[in-house]
């Protein structure tokens, strides 16, 4: 159970983002899902109790951990390949309270989709594409190639998920959506949406 003192981090955007060290403070606004964002993702993904939801490319966990604070009923995944930011992430948990979450350390691409229902996706990819003064860091090889990679094991992954699987997507190309999911949201000039699979 969260506390009033633990709560008050999920009040604004500048409160979530004051848990984090100046460096990852710094890259929020160009990299991590804003607190609104994420609150109305996580409620359109959260189709019934017990869901287990899962954020490709997670960062340092913000959509998780206000998804799990505001979602209290379904279990939030992150899977993200950059051992700092989990770090990041599980230190942020453990100052929030937030249980319903778990951070994976790991590639995307090796990881078995079939536990999880419903998937968000804030565009992780798209790093292979912009200069490097808008990316993360210089952990991890970029290229044009390992953004269609990337793009195409999601792609696969989505495909392979039963009817009534839910999608966000944020910022996203939509090179990722396999044609059986169909819009059924949008918010902010339509760089996020809702989708679900028929």
């Amino acid at each position: 159970m969260i506390d009033p003192e633990q709560a008050h981090y999920f009040s604004s955007n500048a409160d979530l983002d004051s848990i984090y060290p100046e460096r990852i403070r710094k890259l929020s606004k160009r990299h991590w899902t804003p607190l609104g964002v994420a609150k109305k993702a996580a409620q359109f993904l959260a189709a019934k109790p017990g869901d287990k939801i899962l954020d490709i490319g997670s960062g340092v966990g913000k959509f998780c951990l206000v998804g799990g604070f505001s979602c209290p009923d379904q279990h939030f995944y992150g899977i993200e390949q950059r051992r700092e930011l989990i770090e990041h992430a599980e230190a942020a948990q453990a100052l929030t309270g937030v249980e319903n979450v778990t951070f994976i350390h790991g590639d995307f691409t090796r990881l078995d989709v079939t536990p999880y229902n419903h998937f968000y996706f804030y565009n992780s990819f798209y790093e292979h594409l912009v200069e490097s003064d808008d990316r993360i860091d210089d952990e991890v090889d970029y290229s044009e190639g390992m953004y269609n990679f990337n793009a195409r094991a999601l792609y696969l992954a989505l495909d392979s998920k039963p009817a009534g699987t839910r999608v966000v997507t944020f910022h996203s190309l939509l090179d990722e959506m396999p044609q059986g999911y169909q819009l059924a949201y949008s918010s902010l000039g339509m760089l996020l949406k809702g989708w679900i699979k028929v």
